[in-house]
């Protein structure tokens, strides 16, 4: 029952997001004028497909790392974990509840290669190192922001708090590395009680925290090709934004340009995640982002919608594997061992 209400009261959530998003965009296109971002559109005309590569590349990065994080002898193919990481995406994307569902969905579709609990325990600390990574990233955005160019108060008051909380991010992570407090495990103990399946539950959860406490000791050779999967990633997003903002403009930008506004992406990504595909979100914060770098809000439209355009191709191959995998509501929910 309690489920019902929750996935009931999540897509209504999903339903009002997805129309403002809407609202927000169509007066962006209106203020902005629609022949103008057409025209820019057009101007990326078949570059969307080098686009829409090097965002598959993206997801290769971070299934990549997700195998990485695996413990010996268990493993899982590339080809698999690919597949899990778009399907995992697609799903974020549609739904307000981004990464609650999307994550779980990732480990779902890889159970028949390898169990549950290997795979929601790696796909854990990958999603650690990735939050971490990226939260260096939009720090350095920021400081970029700071130091080359002039900024609105509001800006700049953003950069300053993004910065910090990206300080208070790592500072607690090398706390709770030293501390190694059960933090998840005992709020969980006070939620289920002492009922044998609660008690299951706990061994369970105390299980993953041991593992994600001791990878770092565990697994010192494969940290480094884990950054470089993460750093691959976010330079691969770099990349998309620099061949997109040169097919729009025919002439390539300044390569912190397009750091900056990848940063701003993830940014944007993080704050808005409950807003399905970031409609509307994602045009206005680009375009307000390209105002300051002085490329016009007109571009950071274009730019937003063409990044949407690339989604979507990604929803449909994700929606696509999912249809020919299966994918069924206790599939989803036996991943963090709800039923």
């Amino acid at each position: 029952m309690i489920g019902r209400m929750f996935r009931r009261h999540a897509g209504l959530t999903g339903i009002l997001t997805a129309a403002g998003g809407l609202v927000l965009l169509a007066w962006l296109i209106r203020r902005l004028g629609a022949e103008q971002i057409w025209a820019g559109f057009r101007q990326v005309g078949w570059g969307l497909v080098p686009i829409v590569i090097v965002a598959g590349l993206r997801f290769f990065a971070r299934a990549v790392a997700w195998r990485l994080c695996l413990d010996a002898p268990r493993t899982l193919r590339v080809r698999d974990a690919f597949t899990a990481v778009v399907c995992g995406d697609m799903i974020g994307n549609l739904t307000p509840l981004g990464p609650i569902v999307g994550e779980p969905a990732k480990a779902a579709l890889v159970r028949r290669h390898i169990a549950l609990g290997p795979a929601v325990t790696a796909l854990a600390m990958e999603n650690i190192l990735y939050t971490l990574s990226a939260a260096a990233m939009i720090a350095a955005g920021m400081v970029a922001l700071l130091f080359r160019f002039t900024l609105p108060p509001g800006i700049r008051d953003v950069s300053v708090i993004s910065i910090a909380a990206t300080l208070a991010l790592f500072a607690i992570a090398f706390w709770l590395l030293w501390r190694q407090p059960a933090l998840v495990s005992r709020a969980l103990g006070r939620a289920f009680g002492r009922s044998p399946r609660g008690l299951q539950r706990l061994d369970r959860v105390r299980d993953v925290e041991r593992e994600l406490y001791s990878f770092a000791s565990r697994r010192r050779a494969v940290l480094p090709l884990l950054a470089l999967a993460e750093m691959s990633f976010h330079a691969l997003g770099v990349l998309e934004i620099h061949i997109t903002l040169w097919l729009m403009n025919g002439a390539a930008p300044p390569l912190m340009t397009s750091f900056i506004l990848e940063t701003t992406n993830r940014l944007i990504t993080v704050v808005f995640r409950f807003v399905p595909l970031r409609l509307g979100v994602d045009e206005a914060g680009t375009a307000f982002i390209t105002q300051v770098l002085g490329l016009g809000a007109t571009t950071g439209v274009t730019l937003a919608i063409v990044r949407k355009a690339r989604m979507l191709f990604w929803a449909a191959v994700g929606a696509l594997l999912l249809v020919r995998r299966g994918l069924t509501p206790t599939n989803r929910q036996s991943a963090f061992g709800i039923h």
